[in-house]
């Protein structure tokens, strides 16, 4: 049986409250045990990082983030980044995996973090005016982008890595906690293989495919 993995932003969050209700339990606090033993499953729920394995074929796009996609659209070049036209948007409710991987290989070109406001994921100005990162990847057959988006209930954006650094497709570059939104933008040349309300998978499901394989 594969061992279950967990975000280490995790523990800070999920030791006190299993503390608070071991305590709860040894004073016989039914009630609070109760309470604080729900929110430690939803904290481990929360917080799991399970391993994925997806395509390793270059010209596939996968998914950075567990959730729904929410938005299919094209947008103006140059509104996030010259050459790319082409915007798949994934909300992750509470109930997703929140860690965050590299949809293709490359390098790191551009990083920007970006103050914001707090308006629902899944709502589209969102995109604008949350808090967010974004982030450009340039990878061997492609460029693309996107943006690690703060929900209404969000409270931090973590980003493992810095501009001028390289990923592997799937592997993991950071976080959202609790309720947010990834924005993918593609060049025109893609094709996207998911549809509106689709549920998708972090490091697995393939979004778009590029150039030869489009």
């Amino acid at each position: 049986m594969p061992r279950i993995r967990f975000a280490p932003e995790g523990w800070l969050f999920i030791i006190p409250v299993v503390i608070l209700a071991a305590v709860a339990l040894l004073i016989q606090w039914t009630i609070a045990t109760i309470v604080l033993s729900l929110l430690a499953l939803f904290l481990l729920n929360f917080f799991r990082d399970p391993h994925r394995s997806g395509s390793g074929h270059h010209v596939d796009v996968l998914s950075p983030a567990d959730g729904t996609v929410v938005v299919i659209k094209d947008i103006p070049d140059g509104q996030v980044w010259p050459g790319l036209t082409r915007q798949i948007s994934v909300f992750m409710s509470v109930f997703d995996v929140h860690v965050n991987r590299a949809p293709i290989s490359g390098t790191i070109i551009h990083y920007r973090y970006s103050r914001g406001k707090k308006f629902a994921a899944f709502a589209d100005k969102s995109s604008l005016e949350n808090e967010q990162n974004l982030v450009v990847v340039k990878g061997e057959h492609i460029t693309l982008a996107f943006k690690q988006i703060a929900g209404l209930l969000a409270r931090r954006i973590v980003f493992d890595k810095a501009e001028g650094d390289t990923v592997a497709r799937g592997e993991r570059i950071g976080m959202i906690k609790f309720g947010s939104r990834v924005d993918i933008f593609l060049p025109p040349t893609s094709t996207v293989r998911v549809g509106l309300r689709e549920k998708v998978k972090v490091g697995l499901t393939v979004i778009a495919v590029v150039g030869e394989g489009a």
